[in-house]
């Protein structure tokens, strides 16, 4: 077993050369504009995780997953080419649902400040249903209020 730090700069070490690789040697038309996010290397060091996103649609996204399916073996030679570990850890490329959350998060919090904002407009239109501060004081002139309490 490695320690996590070795295995934190091995991914960081592998991210960098699949980036690199995919900019010069891959030259599949598949490939969209794919931007690696993350990579994360088992502690054992012989499984890395890609993690990517695809700038554009479905279609665009699916055609450039499976031109990294198709180019994982010159993009390993390459991993084990530029790396200093025995073995040379497996690729899998899985696509990054952060923006796809992000986005969501961005919707539901738009969502929440229209109501917001909508609850704060009816609470100004609206008035009290008695008097507007409906506890008595020592000041006031009422005798029921100051009974027993002196």
């Amino acid at each position: 077993m490695a320690d996590p730090a070795r295995a934190a700069r091995l991914a960081d070490r592998i991210k960098v050369v699949v980036a690199q690789a995919l900019e010069r040697r891959i030259k599949d038309p598949r490939l969209g504009f794919v931007t690696l996010t993350d990579a994360r290397v088992t502690n054992d060091l012989q499984h890395a995780t890609v993690y990517y996103t695809v700038y554009g649609d479905d279609t665009e996204a699916a055609e450039s997953r499976k031109a990294l399916e198709s180019a994982k073996g010159i993009l390993r030679s390459e991993v084990g080419r530029n790396i200093t570990a025995r073995l040379t850890p497996t690729l899998e490329f899985v696509p990054d649902e952060i923006p796809v959350n992000a986005s969501h998060l961005e919707d539901l919090l738009r969502t929440a400040k229209e109501r917001d904002a909508e609850v704060a407009t009816l609470a100004a239109e609206q008035q009290y249903a008695g008097e507007s501060d409906p506890y008595r004081r020592k000041d006031d002139t009422d005798d029921t209020a100051n009974s027993g309490n002196e």
